[in-house]
């Protein structure tokens, strides 16, 4: 499992690399769950980056505008991420959203035909009148999309235990990955969650606020040390999966 820590800005893509994190995932809390970046903040990012950190960048809290969210995901591509993420706040239709998150497949491989498309849905989903999260995967893969994901939308320390339980996260990943796709889980998870994420079956787990000084997403920072203690947490946790195996 590959753990995902989401910066804003330069400083904090530095603390989050030292630490240890996988994939450098841009995005701009102060507009949301998947609130976007500028795009010279994602390049920079990518730029300094070391080439075997994974750089990711969410394309904002767009509703149902197929054409402004596919122009959107060819501009980030640009920037040369690895992964282009959309959320599907605003999308009440299942129809709606597959046909939204295939222009976004089709721009962003246009660019970069190896570049990877990750759908996010929402565990708290009811709450913002958006498709439900258990459609996630069947929307990815008919969208041609790579990875499909589970957030939450409303930051109000609440966390993806909150709304969805054990046995249907294991249902969500193993979709996931009846559909040949990789399953990704966030929505304020804590470092003591990793475990169980990684228990799973989960290929990517995303993290903001964990990672942050004061435990807050957005008006904390992102710290080495903190990125530290989740990366050791997953690897104390495959450590101890493969002694109980073998």
């Amino acid at each position: 499992m590959k753990l995902l820590v989401s910066p804003r800005n330069r400083a904090e893509a530095l603390e989050a690399i030292a630490g240890g994190a996988d994939i450098i995932d841009v995005k701009n809390p102060k507009e949301g769950p998947l609130g976007a970046n500028f795009p010279w903040v994602i390049k920079r990012i990518r730029e300094l980056a070391p080439e075997k950190i994974e750089v990711s960048c969410t394309l904002g809290e767009i509703p149902n505008l197929p054409g402004s969210l596919s122009l959107a995901a060819f501009g980030a591509a640009a920037t040369g991420v690895n992964y282009v993420k959309a959320g599907l706040s605003g999308l009440r239709t299942t129809k709606d959203a597959i046909y939204q998150m295939k222009g976004v497949t089709k721009a962003a491989k246009e660019y970069n035909p190896s570049i990877k498309v990750v759908v996010s849905g929402y565990a708290d989903a009811n709450r913002i009148e958006t498709v439900e999260p258990f459609t996630v995967p069947y929307i990815a893969q008919q969208a041609r999309a790579d990875f499909a994901m589970i957030d939450t939308a409303i930051k109000d320390g609440k966390n993806l235990f909150d709304y969805l339980s054990k046995s249907q996260l294991e249902d969500f990943v193993d979709t996931a990955h009846s559909f040949d796709l990789k399953a990704a889980l966030a929505g304020s998870l804590q470092k003591e969650d990793l475990p169980l994420i990684l228990a799973l079956g989960t290929d990517v787990a995303g993290l903001r606020g964990a990672a942050c000084t004061f435990n807050d997403r957005v008006k904390g920072k992102i710290t080495r040390e903190k990125v530290q203690e989740l990366a050791n947490a997953i690897k104390e946790a495959k450590n101890f999966k493969i002694t109980t195996l073998s």
